[in-house]
């Protein structure tokens, strides 16, 4: 395909914010997919995924590599798992068999299927991983409950997971804006954000999905377009919440809340810029920071959610940061961009 819209667009988004030159550096992603995947393995390696089946890969953190996974040409990739250059999860979202995983061994060259939702009103919405073995998934209610997988090798295989307190709100589900609904963090702790319902709420797990908790969070929910879109924790006890209103981008309003006690609790912590923030993940290495972002644009904290510095207004869906400050950021028609460090007072450190 032609890559001059996509080399256009470019071009119009840094003639229209030129201060995003100073955070934000677009790279050409080679397809003009909706991207809402995103896995950064190093500040070289690093994943991407979106509608039409489509991937994208670099080892060299310049040149972007886009490919479509065979037979998945309807699959929306809303999340991807990658473990280095060759490894990578592609995972569908979508109702019943929409809702697929995909795993490559050899940088893409071959994807083989190895996982389909067998609900036909399920739709998976994120997955994560605690080391390169162990991984959970989760998806939408099916009869009252959400679901949840797990898989000890890697990805191979998965098994559905008889998990308690898992009970959704009526109206409640998750996610799949960016496949960072789900979060884990040391061993075997993960959390799950939702909304649609009466309160917005925080699941946790401190045994690797047998056992859950839910928790309210002062983010607002009432609407099937409202409530908790991401969750980021860097260890066991500290984490950030973010979500708001997908309908109304710029809607003012509390849109984060964070936890200091693992998700027992959640007090509202604003995030700049004020709008609708689909993504929040920690900086590695970098001691209480973290990057939010969304069609509001994007925002960076440094002590842990208190306080917040815009780094820029460019729409996007997701965001990933490797060890060293290295990250990207992807959004609506193949949005690409690479966070750089020539604004010091911005960059994550």
């Amino acid at each position: 395909m032609s890559l001059r819209p996509h080399a256009l667009f470019i071009a119009a988004l840094l003639a229209a914010n030129p201060a995003s030159a100073q955070s934000w550096q677009p790279q050409a992603s080679n397809t003009s997919a909706e991207l809402r995947g995103l896995s950064v393995v190093s500040g070289t390696v690093a994943w991407a995924s979106g509608t039409k089946g489509t991937v994208l890969r670099t080892v060299d953190g310049s040149h972007w590599q886009a490919m479509q996974v065979p037979d998945a040409d309807k699959i929306d990739f809303r999340d991807i798992q990658a473990f280095d250059a060759d490894i990578a999860i592609a995972m569908g979202a979508g109702p019943g068999a929409a809702s697929r995983l995909f795993r490559t061994v050899d940088g893409g060259a071959h994807w083989t299927p190895i996982a389909t939702n067998g609900y036909a009103d399920g739709f998976w919405d994120g997955m994560a991983f605690w080391d390169k073995d162990n991984g959970i998934l989760f998806g939408d209610p099916v009869k009252g409950r959400f679901q949840v997988y797990a898989t000890g090798d890697g990805g191979a295989s998965w098994r559905e997971v008889q998990a308690t307190g898992l009970d959704a709100l009526p109206s409640e589900g998750a996610f799949a804006a960016s496949g960072t609904s789900i979060a884990v963090a040391g061993t075997g702790d993960a959390w799950i954000g939702t909304g649609g319902a009466s309160s917005a709420r925080v699941f946790h797990s401190n045994d690797r999905g047998r056992t859950w908790r839910a928790v309210a969070t002062p983010i607002p929910a009432g609407a099937a377009a409202k409530g908790v879109f991401s969750v980021g924790f860097p260890n066991p006890k500290e984490g950030i919440a973010v979500g708001g209103d997908y309908k109304e981008k710029l809607l003012e309003g509390v849109n984060g809340a964070v936890t200091q006690d693992g998700g027992a609790t959640w007090t509202a912590a604003p995030v700049q810029p004020a709008g609708y923030m689909s993504v929040v993940v920690p900086v590695p290495g970098a001691a209480r920071t973290y990057v939010a972002a969304g069609l509001a644009g994007s925002g960076i904290t440094r002590d842990g959610g208190k306080s917040w510095t815009v780094l820029d207004r460019t729409p996007v869906n997701t965001v990933g940061f490797a060890a060293g400050g290295s990250g990207w950021a992807v959004g609506p028609k193949g949005l690409l961009m690479k966070y750089t460090d020539t604004a010091p007072d911005a960059r994550p450190r």
